[in-house]
């Protein structure tokens, strides 16, 4: 007997009612989501991706092939955010959001930035939206890593390396930027005003190898200006130490030391401590 169009019509409309009806269950996402910020230069770079686990299969060369596209996690396509410009293996990458695939091989992988960076994993991917493919070297790690990583590690200012392991390989990309022509831009434009970063400048100077002597004469001004700072007679003393002039570093970093004891700062007396140790 054939069921009228109008009866299957309710009878499935009840059906999906009663579904949607039912209770949503909320669990644990069998591949956890992390966003990881990470400063870096005068900005800062955002990764976010999925981490799925081992669970005891064979990953690299079997679930995932060797020579195909991979969203490089789980889930919706890991992204990678800059806030500022930045260079990825000798390659230049404007500031901007993009996606992070990759091609694992044996022995070489292929690594893409994708400028489409929001996509469920590789499904949509496209090849003509490339800013840029390199190659890096597995690492064969002896240590498994069964939930999938992604850390930046060996930072500075300037360069960082982003890691990338699961089960026994492990992948390195390096980053640089440059942030001391911003820097430098800034510290030219303050000197200029009636509120000088005598300090800042100096220390800026002393940690990126500039020009010693005029961190020196940045630093007596910062001590003349407030001359029981016991902070401000260890840096001083520091750039003396790296100018050259042992004594001079003595001298300044006792002066440092006393002032830090009759304030009871007893880090600024340690640290005074030990430029005079090693000036001597």
């Amino acid at each position: 007997m054939r069921t009228p169009v109008k009866f299957s019509f309710v009878l499935f409309s009840a059906v999906m009612f009663n579904l949607a009806a039912q209770a949503q269950l909320k669990m644990p996402a069998p591949s956890s989501t992390q966003t990881i910020v990470q400063e870096f230069g005068m900005g800062k770079i955002t990764l976010t991706y999925s981490r799925p686990n081992v669970k005891g299969r064979a990953v690299f060369g079997a679930m995932e092939p060797f020579g195909k596209v991979w969203r490089t996690g789980a889930n919706n396509a890991t992204i990678l955010q800059f806030s500022h410009d930045v260079t990825i293996a000798g390659h230049a990458v404007p500031a901007g959001e993009y996606g992070l695939f990759s091609i694992p091989g044996k022995s070489e992988w292929t690594v893409i930035l994708n400028k489409n960076a929001k996509q469920w994993g590789a499904y949509t991917y496209k090849e003509s939206d490339d800013l840029l493919r390199f190659t890096v070297k597995p690492v064969k790690m002896k240590a498994k890593t069964e939930t999938f990583t992604m850390q930046f590690a060996d930072v500075f200012a300037g360069s960082c390396t982003l890691q990338l392991a699961w089960e026994n390989t492990q992948i390195n990309i390096g980053l640089t930027t440059d942030f001391d022509t911003e820097v430098m831009a800034q510290i030219e434009k303050a000197m200029a005003t009636d509120k000088k970063p005598y300090l800042q400048a100096a220390q800026y100077y002393y940690d990126y190898n500039k020009d010693i002597n005029k961190a020196l004469e940045w630093a007596n001004a910062a001590e003349a200006a407030n001359p029981k700072a016991e902070y401000i007679k260890y840096w001083k003393a520091r750039i003396q130490l790296k100018a050259g002039d042992k004594a001079g570093a003595i001298a300044t970093a006792t002066a440092g030391a006393e002032i830090a004891k009759a304030n009871k700062n007893d880090e600024y007396v340690r640290l005074n401590g030990n430029v005079i140790k090693e000036a001597k």
